[in-house]
C-alpha cells in the first residue's frame, strides 16, 4: 500500500508551500552553550571532535568561541580554526565579540594567522530594560556599533551584528541599530530572543519588521537575517521554525539545548523537525553520536525521555503499542514497524524500535522478545515470564529475562 495512504498528515492542511529558500544552521554549542553554569568546558580534543560531527550533519557554521575572554579562549579558537582549514571541512567558523575593539582584535589576529575568514558576531543589548540597567544611551549604543562593525570590516572580517534581547526591544531602537550596523558594513544581522520571551506570533511580527527595515534601505548587497532563540518558555524549536518561515536565513542552536538558564534552541531537535518538514535534507545518521559527545564532554546527561535521542525514544513495553509494532514486523514491513507508533522514524538516526517486557506488557511482547533472541517461545516459558512481569514494578532487563528463561 502507498505510504501516503497510511498517514493523513494534518500538518500540511492550510500550510503554505515549502519554501525553496536556502536554510543555514549555526551551531552555538562551543560558545553560547558553554555559558550554562552547570557544564564542563570540554578539552580541545572534544571540541575538535564536535566540530567534525557538526560538519558531518551538514551544519553550515559554528561559533568556536569568544577569544576576547582570555588566553585559553584564544588558544582553543585558533586550534579549531586551524582544524577546519587543515581538514578542509565545509563548516565555516565564527566568533562572538562585544562591540568593543578589544574583543575584535584577537579575531582579526587569529583569522590572519590561520588563513581563513572568521565571521565576527559582535553583540550589544537592545531592549529598554537592558539600557536602563546599564545606564546606556542610544547614542552610545550607536557609536559602539558603528566603531566595532567598521573596525571588523576594515580588517577583512565578515560581520554579523547581534542585538541581544531584540524580542523586547522598541521598534525605533531596532531600526536605528540595524541601520547603523548595515551602513557600517555588516551583511548579517541577528535577531535574538535572549531570555526566551517570544512566542511564534511575536517571532513572525519581529522578523517581518526587520525585513521591512532592510528593504527600506535599498541596498545593493544582500543582508541576511539570523535567528537566535532560548528555551525559557520551552518554545525554542517552534520559534526557530517560525523565524525561518517568516524570512530568517540562518537559525542558531546548541547540542541538547545547553546554554544559560534552561538553555538554547536544541540543535538536534531542530534538525529532526526541519528534516521532517522538508526544509532541509541532511544525513542525520551521526546525530546520536553528536548528542552523546556533547553530553559526555560537557557533563550534561541526556534525559531518558529526551526527544529522538533519549533512551526511551523508541522503546515500548506497553502491550497494545507493542502488539501493533509486532504485527507490522510480522508483515515484513520495516517502514510500517518504524512508523505505526512513532512520529519520528528511528531509522533516520540508525536506531530501531525496541519491544521490552514489563508490568504493562502482553504475551505478544514475551513471544516477540524470545523469538528475536533465538529462544523457543514455549507455552510454559511464555506464561512464566508473563506472570512474573505482571508482578514486577518495572521493565525487565535482558539479564532478568534470561534468568527466567
Amino acid at each position: 500500500m502507498d505510504k501516503n495512504e497510511l498517514i493523513y498528515d494534518w500538518n500540511l492542511v492550510g500550510r503554505a508551500e515549502t519554501t525553496n529558500r536556502m536554510l543555514e544552521l549555526n551551531d552555538e554549542t562551543l560558545r553560547d552553550g558553554l555559558q550554562s553554569p552547570s557544564v564542563i568546558d570540554p578539552p580541545i580534543e572534544k571540541k575538535i571532535e564536535l566540530i567534525h560531527l557538526m560538519d558531518s550533519l551538514g551544519i553550515d557554521t559554528a561559533d568556536i568561541g569568544l577569544p576576547g575572554a582570555g588566553p585559553r579562549a584564544v588558544a582553543d579558537v585558533t586550534r579549531l580554526a586551524k582544524e577546519i582549514v587543515d581538514c578542509k571541512l565545509d563548516i565555516r567558523p565564527n566568533c562572538a565579540a562585544r562591540t568593543v575593539l578589544a574583543d575584535l582584535e584577537p579575531i582579526v589576529e587569529i583569522s590572519e594567522k590561520v588563513g581563513i575568514p572568521i565571521e565576527a558576531c559582535t553583540f550589544i543589548g537592545s531592549s529598554p530594560i537592558r539600557q536602563y540597567a546599564e545606564g546606556w544611551s542610544l547614542e552610545m549604543m550607536l557609536t559602539a556599533t558603528e566603531e566595532a562593525v567598521r573596525f571588523a570590516v576594515s580588517h577583512g572580517l565578515p560581520v554579523m551584528y547581534v542585538t541581544e534581547d531584540t524580542t523586547r526591544a522598541h521598534p525605533a531602537t531596532v531600526r536605528a541599530l540595524y541601520r547603523a550596523a548595515i551602513e557600517a558594513g555588516a551583511r548579517r544581522i541577528c535577531v535574538c530572543d535572549t531570555v526566551g520571551h517570544a512566542t511564534p506570533d511575536g517571532v513572525r511580527a519581529l522578523i517581518g519588521y526587520v525585513k521591512a527595515v532592510i528593504h527600506g534601505m535599498e541596498l545593493t548587497d544582500e543582508v541576511k537575517i539570523d535567528w537566535h532563540g532560548h528555551q525559557d518558555r520551552g518554545l525554542g524549536v517552534i520559534n526557530a521554525i517560525a523565524a525561518f518561515e517568516a524570512g530568517a536565513d540562518r537559525l542558531h542552536g546548541t547540542g541538547l539545548g545547553i546554554g544559560e538558564r534552561v538553555g538554547n534552541t536544541p540543535m538536534d531537535q531542530l534538525l529532526v523537525n526541519l528534516q521532517l518538514m522538508g526544509y532541509i535534507d541532511r544525513d542525520l545518521s551521526n546525530l546520536m553520536r553528536y548528542c552523546d559527545t556533547v553530553s559526555a564532554s560537557t557533563g550534561v546527561p541526556i534525559p531518558i525521555s529526551y526527544p529522538v535521542v533519549g533512551r526511551d525514544a523508541f522503546r515500548t513495553a506497553t502491550g497494545v503499542h507493542a502488539a501493533a509494532v509486532i504485527k507490522a514486523f510480522n508483515k515484513g514491513d520495516d517502514w510500517l514497524a518504524d512508523m505505526v507508533y512513532s512520529g519520528v522514524p528511528a531509522s533516520m538516526l540508525n536506531r530501531q524500535q525496541t519491544i521490552e517486557i514489563g508490568p504493562m506488557s502482553g504475551k505478544s511482547n514475551v513471544i516477540f522478545w524470545l523469538e528475536r533472541n533465538g529462544i523457543e517461545p514455549t507455552k510454559e516459558r511464555v506464561e512464566r515470564i508473563f506472570n512474573r512481569a505482571k508482578q514486577s514494578d518495572s521493565v525487565f532487563s535482558d539479564e532478568e529475562i534470561m534468568r527466567l528463561v
